[in-house]
C-alpha cells in the first residue's frame, strides 16, 4: 500500500487542551501534526505563533510537526518555526518575493520544504524550484478559516501535480487540505495524494482513533493514477 500520512490540523482542536489534544490524536493513529499559522493579513484570521509549536514540543511532542503558514511575510517566520521545533515548512509562493530563497532558507535550518497552491493559483510556480521542493500542499479551499466544503476542481490539480512529481529526481510528497472527510479521502488518494490534512473531521468526531481507522480503511487498495 501507498506510504499515506494523515495529519490532524490543530486548528479544530480544543486550544484549552492544545497538548492534551495533540497527544490524543497522535495516539489515535496519526502521523504529523499539522499548525495552520494565520497572520489576519493574508488570511482574514489569527491563529497559532513559534511559541505554539515551542510548547508542543516542550509538552512532550516527539512526532513531527508540519507548519503552513498562510502569512506575509514568511522568510522571519520560517527561521522562528525551524527554531521552535517545525519538522515541515509549507508557505504560498504569492506571500514571498523571493520564493527560491525562502525554499532554501527553509532547508538550510533543517526542515522539509513546501509550496502550499491556492485554488485558483497557476502552477507555473513551481517549474523552476523543483530541485528545492520536499513537498507540495494543495488547498481544496481558500485558506483562512477551518471546516469548508471540498472544492471538487482540486481533484483535477492533484492528479496534473502527481504526473509532474513523477517526472523529477528526488521525492516529492503530495498533500491536500480543505474538507478532507473520511467519505472522500479515497478519491483524493486516488487523484495523486499520499498527505491528508484533515481538522474538524477528526476533531469534532467523539472518537479520534474510530475516524483516523475509518480513513485508513478508505485509503486500502486505492490505486494511484
Amino acid at each position: 500500500m501507498q506510504d499515506y500520512l494523515i495529519l490532524p490540523s490543530l486548528l479544530s482542536a480544543d486550544f484549552a487542551r492544545l497538548g492534551e489534544e495533540a497527544t490524543s490524536v497522535l495516539d489515535a493513529g496519526a502521523d504529523i501534526l499539522h499548525l495552520d499559522v494565520m497572520d489576519n493579513h493574508y488570511v482574514p484570521n489569527l491563529t497559532f505563533g513559534p511559541l505554539i509549536c515551542e510548547a508542543l514540543r516542550h509538552y512532550g511532542i516527539k512526532k513531527p510537526i508540519d507548519v503552513h503558514l498562510m502569512t506575509k511575510p514568511v522568510d522571519r517566520l520560517i527561521v522562528d518555526f525551524a527554531n521552535a521545533g517545525a519538522t515541515h515548512i509549507t508557505f504560498h509562493p504569492e506571500a514571498s518575493d523571493h520564493v527560491d530563497r525562502s525554499l532554501a532558507l527553509i532547508r538550510k535550518h533543517g526542515c522539509k520544504a513546501g509550496l502550499a497552491i491556492n485554488p485558483a493559483t497557476s502552477l507555473d510556480c513551481l517549474d523552476y524550484v523543483w530541485d528545492k521542493l520536499d513537498l507540495i500542499l494543495i488547498m481544496s479551499v481558500n485558506p483562512g478559516f477551518g471546516g469548508q466544503t471540498f472544492i471538487p476542481s482540486a481533484l483535477k490539480k492533484i492528479a496534473e501535480v502527481k504526473k509532474r512529481i513523477q517526472l523529477q529526481d528526488h521525492p516529492i510528497r503530495l498533500a491536500v487540505d480543505g474538507g478532507v472527510k473520511t467519505e472522500n479521502i479515497g478519491e483524493i488518494a486516488q487523484a495523486g495524494a499520499d498527505m491528508f490534512v484533515a481538522g474538524s473531521a477528526i476533531f469534532n468526531h467523539p472518537d479520534y482513533k474510530e475516524v483516523i481507522a475509518n480513513m485508513r480503511k478508505e485509503l486500502m487498495g486505492v490505486k494511484v493514477k
